[in-house]
Order: C-alpha cells, then sequence, then structure tokens
C-alpha cells in the first residue's frame, strides 16, 4: 500500500503515550460523573420540594449555586481553563462571578420593586 502524501496521520501528531491517554479519560469520566450528580440532585429537590413554599427561597438559592458550581466546572474543565496560569483564570473567572452577582442582585432588587409598586398601581386604576 503507498502513502499519500494528501493525507495527514493525526495519530502521528498525539504526545500522549496511552498512560496518559487512560488518566486523561478517568479524569473525564469523573468530572462527568461530578456534573450528573449535581444534576441529579438538583433534580430531585426541585421533584420534592417545587411545591412547598416555605422552601421556595432555599430551592431558588441553591440553584443558582449548583448552577454557576456546574459553569465553573464546565470551563474549568472542558475549556480548559485549569490548565492555564493563575494569573489568566482569574482574569477569566473573576469578571464572570462578579456580572453573575450583580444580575442576580439586580433580579432580586426588581422582583422587590415590582411586588410592592405593582398592588398600589391595580389599586390606583381599579383594575
Amino acid at each position: 500500500m503507498d502513502a499519500r502524501d494528501d493525507v495527514y496521520e493525526y495519530s502521528l501528531d498525539t504526545h500522549h503515550s496511552e498512560e496518559e491517554g487512560k488518566k486523561m479519560r478517568k479524569k473525564f469520566m469523573v468530572v462527568l460523573g461530578a456534573l450528573s450528580l449535581v444534576t441529579i440532585i438538583e433534580v430531585a429537590m426541585g421533584m420534592m420540594w417545587s411545591r412547598d413554599e416555605s422552601m421556595a427561597t432555599f430551592l431558588k438559592v441553591t440553584f443558582i449555586g449548583l448552577t454557576l458550581f456546574k459553569a465553573a466546572g464546565i470551563t474549568w474543565y472542558f475549556m480548559h481553563l485549569g490548565d492555564e496560569k493563575k494569573g489568566f483564570k482569574m482574569i477569566i473567572l473573576l469578571p464572570y462571578f462578579v456580572l453573575i452577582g450583580y444580575l442576580i442582585a439586580i433580579c432580586l432588587v426588581e422582583a422587590l420593586y415590582s411586588g410592592g409598586i405593582r398592588p398600589a398601581i391595580e389599586n390606583y386604576f381599579g383594575l
């Protein structure tokens, strides 16, 4: 069989041994398992406590926290941020957490405002 010049052999370009490949696959499965476990916990909590009004605030805060955890895990492993230097990690993650926290604060403040002002408007206009 003749070797063709127009076909690039990708297997020759990999610089990983079989041991490194096994280690990477194991790490992938651990991350996949952790993210799946967090998702299963979120779904189970939602199924058990979604109708209980006393648990509403706890569920919202927990879901936001777990979702941020999953987003950070995806960014850290699947987008290879974990392999970068500490300064670059902070440049990427710090604005993310600051902006997400700011958006959550705005949503909570606006939710309180709309809940307090709407009944007054409805009563004034007789709606």
